[in-house]
């Protein structure tokens, strides 16, 4: 039995133990990162943009490495590309020009074209940026290749008076990622080129406060992910055709303040998610869509200013989110409806300098929100349906002047100066106006009620003595 058990024996026996080295092998460091850098292309391609707009540095010394987070100015961003398989190369994705901290624009600069040639900026900024020299909005060295090559989603342009020409049709049709096009208060002249219909990425376009002549092309009314679209303070002129309900999205338009002319087109009453609409400071006129009552959304009704000469409809009282309401100066006749009491969250109402006519209706008193109402140079008639408590509400932002037939409880007669109306006269159950007294200076003596009741009895009892 032991036989079996010697040959393990020996080998446990006989096997010297070895010693487990405990010496460390120094691991060397793992060597640096790369230094983080840029494509020489576009590396002198930003240096040629800054040097062309900005004088606050010499922008090759100063900043050699600019996208280099220790290294780089106020108003650039710089990221890696997913489009590159080398993360330590980064690429300019957003300039601001203008606005401090960000670099000032010298007074000779102009614009720089070379902006289309970065290939990875996705955002552009100039803000109060051409104020001196004459510049226009350039793609003229920029090639085909570079141009339609550009990632551009944000392009904005606002303050900048000697931006002049017109929009370059090539603009849109070679940067279809742009997202976000703004061209506002400058001076840009010219029709809006039917090449807009390119951006079918576009989601905010402002044109204002510009120049812009002819008609709104149609091509842009197949922009169907536009929410924004503003025109305002151009001279644009024509009709609004009822192809612009094909903006589905849209949830602010503003055309104010151009020489458009026909009626409001029935196809804005299918822009159910809009928000905000300004037609004001046109021509505008007729009839009014029913279909406008689709816009149970709407927040801002703004359309003062149009010859509409028609009956003040009722539809206006049918926007249950409607906070304000202008309609001022549009030769609105009839009556105030009743439905505008039921305007629960109105902030302002403004209808003067129209040919309203009848009472004022008494539901608006109960507008708890209203903070600005205007009723002036009207014909409204009767008393005016305000509370103490309203009247101190709104102060100064109450008008109802230049409305002869209306006057004021004479328990309000200390408001009647600055509301511009007359103390009514109750006697005998019914309304009769009756002037504040004046004195030979011309200033209003306000007369209590019950002192009024005094002066009525002595004169009675004079008269009954003779």
């Amino acid at each position: 039995m032991l036989l079996h058990f010697l040959p393990l024996f020996l080998l446990l026996t006989c096997t010297a133990p070895h010693h487990i080295s405990t010496t460390n092998h120094h691991q060397s460091p793992p060597p640096p990162p790369p230094p983080l850098t840029m494509d020489p292309t576009e590396l002198q391609t930003l240096y040629t943009i800054m040097e062309t707009l900005s004088s606050d540095h010499q922008w090759r010394i100063t900043y050699p490495n600019p996208c280099t987070p220790s290294t780089s100015w106020v108003g650039i961003e710089c990221k890696p590309s997913v489009r590159t398989t080398n993360p330590n190369i980064l690429h300019v994705t957003r300039l601001d020009f203008g606005t401090p901290p960000n670099p000032n624009c010298k007074n000779t600069a102009t614009f720089p074209p070379e902006i289309f040639q970065l290939p990875y900026l996705q955002s552009v900024f100039f803000f109060r940026c051409f104020t001196k020299t004459k510049t226009t909005i350039s793609t003229s060295k920029t090639s085909k290749t570079s141009f339609r090559s550009s990632s551009l989603q944000q392009l904005s342009f606002r303050s900048n008076p000697t931006l002049v020409g017109s929009i370059p049709s090539q603009l849109f049709s070679h940067v279809s990622s742009l997202q976000i096009l703004t061209l506002t208060q400058s001076k840009i002249s010219g029709s809006i080129p039917p090449e807009i219909s390119e951006l079918t990425s576009l989601v905010h376009l402002d044109l204002s406060y510009n120049k812009l002549t002819g008609a709104i092309p149609v091509q842009l009314w197949s922009l169907k992910n536009l929410v924004g679209l503003d025109l305002s303070y151009n001279s644009l002129t024509g009709q609004v055709p009822d192809t612009i309900g094909q903006l589905g999205m849209l949830q602010k338009l503003d055309l104010s303040s151009n020489m458009l002319t026909g009626s409001v087109p029935t196809g804005i009453g299918e822009l159910s998610s809009l928000m905000f609409l300004a037609l004001s400071n046109n021509g505008f006129h007729g009839k009014l869509p029913v279909e406008l009552e689709n816009l149970k959304g709407l927040e801002y009704l703004i359309m003062e200013n149009n010859p509409m000469s028609i009956e003040l409809p009722m539809l206006f009282g049918r926007f249950p989110k409607l906070q304000e309401l202008r309609l001022a100066n549009s030769d609105y006749s009839g009556e105030i409806p009743d439905s505008f009491s039921y305007l629960w969250n109105l902030t302002t109402l403004s209808l003067q300098n129209n040919r309203l006519t009848g009472n004022i209706p008494v539901g608006i008193a109960n507008l708890s929100h209203i903070y600005h109402l205007n009723l002036s140079k009207n014909l409204l008639s009767g008393e005016v349906p305000f509370g103490s408590s309203f009247l101190k509400r709104l102060g100064k932002n109450l008008d109802l002047s230049e409305n002869n037939e209306l006057c004021l409880d004479p328990m309000q007669g200390n408001a009647c100066a600055r509301l511009g109306v007359v103390v009514c006269n109750r006697s005998n159950a019914r309304v009769d106006r009756v002037k504040p007294l004046k004195t030979s200076e011309g200033r209003v003596v306000r007369i209590s009620r019950p002192a009024l009741f005094i002066v009525f009895f002595v004169l009675g009892v004079l008269e009954f003595k003779r």
